[in-house]
């Protein structure tokens, strides 16, 4: 009746893959060169600040758009949402749908405004009409700090694969793999810029589509395309039954899960608009009208996706036993492709295990470039060259400055990540998501659409945003005091909230509004009309 029954998974371990390890590694090597090759040919193109920055400002939206889909289908949406599917059923969905709807207030607050008032970051709008050197430092700082969260979830989500694929059980070999991802991710940067950082967004989000299609068509081929059957597998098989189906297995057995879940909901859906990689998308198209473009394909692209990942979360819970789900789920999505390609030991198997893990790879190196160039951009441009050098350092000089802070934040987030590694991606994104919304939202929109907005309004946002959200996420259990935190064995969660964002995204918009009132700095009127125009109709934009 069930087929389940008939398709009980083997859990993947280095004995399942091992026959075909070689296989695995070869078409892993492969890509992985192929990408590298292509990153070496656009860095050969860039010859400018806004070629490395920008890519030259030389994409069309559609091409864009696709950029910004390999950008943010990042593990925590390939392997994350599967795990916490997998896991927790209808509550794991719940990420799906929230990173889906983020792109509404991109698109109709964000993506065209910002496209037209800055240049290369997002340090470039706020200095429009504020005091340039403290807001510069400001949003350079609470750029490399979320972009450090968010790269976080990416060296754990590489950190799982990797160590699947090859059968590393040991705890030195599993921090090695964390190392070695994140120098090729400093490759990438440094050698190709945004040109080749954009061509393996686009690539990896063609190679993402296809993989999950694949997959999704399988696991829908194996219950006859009948979705009641597999969501009915998929509760029998959990262990939950109906609860797995229905709302309240991860948030909702206690009155702070509940809130926890508003929290989350808050931050994902405010999120998307303040993250630094999706922010510098929009100066690479030439025109506000190309950047509304790739935001519409974006959408589109995502929307498709995220209905995937039903195939992919429930397809795991139904056709792999939950005991064999590694926790914290990082493994489901590649569990899932090996048990429907023909089971542990098989060549289908096999095949299909390397493909789909090559292209979870392709999503992390993307989107850790994407991070990466984020970060290193708003120093080189924000920090270096306006604030440490007033304006008087060349391109090469601010290019030079961008590639060795790519190497600096990519080391600093390799040692995050080795500790990182036993979170779940979809959970440590959502913290990202939440430091984003209360550090760069609040004083993006008060900059673009608020008169009396000032210099200590910004700061206040800025800094009081990310320093609540961060205080609040080290005191929280995601740090300590529960098996699935950073730190187990410590104790000192004394926030009981695993997302910050209920408390810290309302506090950056007030201290943005309070900072403003209580400022002696009188808001300069014609700089907020040049911006104003200069926002909404694209004049003078670069």
């Amino acid at each position: 009746m069930i087929l389940h029954q008939q398709l009980s998974a083997v859990p993947l371990a280095a004995g399942g893959a091992g026959a075909h390890r070689p296989l695995i590694i070869t078409l892993f090597a492969v890509f992985v060169a192929a990408t590298l090759g292509l990153t070496v040919w656009a860095g050969r193109q860039t010859k400018g600040a806004e070629d490395f920055y920008a890519g030259g400002r030389q994409f069309s939206g559609f091409q864009n758009g696709l950029a910004i889909s390999g950008d943010y289908m990042s593990a925590a949406s390939f392997l994350g949402i599967a795990g916490a599917i997998a896991l927790f059923g209808y509550d794991g969905f719940l990420y799906s749908i929230g990173f889906l709807v983020a792109w509404l207030v991109a698109l109709l607050l964000v993506a065209e405004p910002l496209r037209n008032s800055g240049r290369f970051t997002m340090g470039d709008v706020l200095a429009y009409r504020m005091r340039q050197r403290p807001v510069r430092t400001a949003a350079g700082t609470s750029t490399i700090v979320v972009s450090i969260f968010y790269l976080l979830a990416q060296m754990a989500g590489a950190g799982a694969l990797v160590t699947l694929l090859l059968g590393i059980t040991s705890e030195a070999g599993k921090v090695l793999v964390v190392v070695l991802v994140g120098i090729v991710m400093i490759l990438y940067v440094t050698i190709g810029g945004m040109k080749g950082t954009t061509w393996v967004q686009m690539i990896k989000a063609v190679l993402l589509i296809a993989g999950t299609l694949l997959i999704t068509f399988l696991v829908a081929l194996k219950f006859h395309f009948n979705i009641s059957s597999l969501l009915g597998a998929a509760a029998e098989n959990s262990g939950k039954g109906a609860a797995f189906l229905e709302p309240g297995l991860k948030y909702g057995a206690t009155a702070t899960s509940k809130i926890d879940f508003i929290s989350l909901g808050l931050a994902l859906v405010l999120g998307t608009a303040g993250l630094p990689h999706i922010l510098i998308r929009f100066y690479t198209v030439p025109t506000a009208k190309a950047a509304r473009k790739s935001v519409n394909w974006a959408i589109g692209i995502i929307g498709v996706f995220y209905l995937m990942t039903i195939a992919l979360g429930f397809g795991a819970a139904a056709l792999i036993k939950p005991a064999d789900i590694e926790k914290p789920g990082n493994t489901a999505a590649p569990q899932l492709a090996e048990v429907i390609g023909g089971g542990a030991g098989s060549t289908g198997g096999a095949v299909l295990l390397a493909l789909i893990s090559a292209v979870a790879f392709a999503t992390i190196l993307a989107v850790v470039a994407g991070l990466t160039l984020a970060s290193s951009s708003s120093f080189a441009h924000d920090i270096y060259v306006n604030v440490l050098r007033k304006g008087e350092a060349t391109e090469k000089e601010e290019v030079g400055a961008a590639r060795w802070a790519t190497v600096g934040i990519g080391a600093v987030a390799i040692v995050l990540g080795v500790f990182a590694r036993g979170l779940n991606v979809a959970g440590l994104v959502a913290l990202a998501f939440a430091v984003a919304a209360s550090a760069n939202l609040p004083t993006l929109l008060y900059s673009l659409f608020w008169k009396r907005f000032t210099t200590q309004g910004a700061l206040w946002s800025i800094y009081g945003g990310l320093a609540s959200s961060v205080l609040l996420v080290l005191f929280s259990p995601v740090v300590s005091g529960k098996e699935t935190s950073m730190f187990p064995g410590a104790h000192f969660a004394v926030f009981p909230l695993e997302n910050p964002g209920l408390i810290s995204i309302p506090l950056g918009f007030l201290l943005g509004w309070l900072g403003s009132l209580l400022s002696k700095e009188e808001p300069d009127a014609q700089k907020y009309a040049e911006l104003e125009v200069r926002s909404l109709t694209g004049t003078g934009a670069h």
